[in-house]
C-alpha cells in the first residue's frame, strides 16, 4: 500500500492469534460499517500462515484497507504487538478491539462522533456462548441478526439485564451509559483514543502478559490527565466464545503488582513501552 493514499479518519486495531474462524467474522463485521473512512490494522501475536492467508484473501473482499502487523510467536506478547500496531496506525484516532469481537454496523460511527480531545472512550461487549458464536454466518452479520435480541433468544440466549446492551437506543442508551456502575476503563475489546495520548504515555507495558494490560494503559492515561467516556450501551460488539489458555495465576499476580505501582506512584510513562 503506497503512502500517498488518503489518510483514513480512523485506525482500528484488531488483535489476533491463531483464530481464523473468529477473525473472518470480525472482518466481515467491519465491512458492514455505516462509517467507511477507516483502516484495520491487525495486531498479530505470532499466528501461523493460515491467518496470513485469510488476511490476504479478505483484503480482496472488503471495502477498507487492511494492514497486517505480525511478530514471531514468543508466548503471550500482546502488549508488544499492540505497540507495534499503534506505531503502524496512519490515523490520529485509534479504536482498539479484539479478533473475537464482531462490531455492530454503527460501531466505528459511534466512536467517531463521540471522540473528544482530552478523553478516551470505553465501550462494552455482549458475550455469546460457543454454540451461537459458531453458527453466526456472513449473512447473519450482513443482516445484523447477531445483534438482534429476538434472533439470539430463538437461539437460546437467556433474558438478562445485559440484553439492554443490544436493545438500548437514543436517550435510553445514554441513560444506561450514565448510570452503569462499571468504570469507564480502557478495555482491550472496545476502546478508543487519540494516538498522541497513547504515544505520550509510551503505549502498553510490555512486561505485562495476560490480565489487565489494557486497564494499566488506561490508568496511566488518567494519571496523564486524560478523562474517559462511558459508551458501553452505545458502542456495541458481540464477543465470540473462546478458551483462555494463557491466563495464569503468575501473570495475573505480576500484572496486579505493576498496576499497583502505576496507581500509587501516579505513573504516566512506562519504560517498557513503544520507546525502549
Amino acid at each position: 500500500m503506497s503512502n500517498n493514499m488518503e489518510i483514513p479518519k480512523i485506525s482500528v486495531i484488531v488483535s489476533t492469534y491463531n483464530a481464523e474462524e473468529w477473525l473472518k467474522k470480525v472482518l466481515w463485521g467491519f465491512d458492514q460499517q455505516t462509517f467507511k473512512d477507516f483502516e484495520v490494522v491487525i495486531a498479530d501475536d505470532g499466528s501461523r500462515d493460515a491467518t496470513k492467508e485469510l488476511i490476504e484473501e479478505m483484503s480482496l473482499q472488503v471495502s477498507y484497507p487492511i494492514v497486517h502487523v505480525w511478530q514471531e510467536d514468543d508466548g503471550f506478547q500482546k502488549s508488544m504487538i499492540l505497540n507495534k500496531a499503534v506505531v503502524a496506525c496512519r490515523s490520529e484516532y485509534i479504536i482498539m478491539t479484539d479478533g473475537d469481537c464482531i462490531p455492530r454496523e454503527d460501531f466505528v460511527q459511534v466512536h467517531y462522533i463521540n471522540k473528544q480531545q482530552g478523553y478516551f472512550i470505553s465501550g462494552g461487549y455482549y458475550m455469546l456462548p460457543m454454540n451461537i458464536s459458531k453458527l453466526i454466518s456472513l449473512e447473519d452479520i450482513e443482516k445484523q441478526r447477531c445483534f438482534n435480541i429476538n434472533w439470539l433468544k430463538e437461539k437460546g440466549i437467556p433474558k438478562t439485564f445485559k440484553n439492554n446492551k443490544l436493545t438500548a437506543t437514543g436517550i435510553f442508551s445514554k441513560l444506561l451509559n450514565w448510570i452503569t456502575p462499571t468504570n469507564a476503563s480502557w478495555n482491550g475489546h472496545n476502546s478508543s483514543g487519540w494516538k498522541k495520548d497513547i504515544v505520550n504515555v509510551n503505549g502498553f507495558d510490555e512486561r505485562m502478559q495476560y490480565g489487565g494490560q489494557d486497564r494499566e494503559l488506561g490508568e496511566r492515561l488518567f494519571n496523564f490527565g486524560i478523562k474517559s467516556k462511558q459508551l458501553r450501551y452505545s458502542a456495541v460488539c458481540v464477543h465470540l466464545d473462546h478458551k483462555r489458555g494463557y491466563k495464569t495465576p503468575e501473570s495475573i499476580a505480576k500484572n496486579v503488582g505493576i498496576r499497583r505501582k502505576t496507581k500509587y506512584e501516579k505513573r504516566v510513562w512506562t519504560h517498557y513501552g513503544i520507546t525502549k
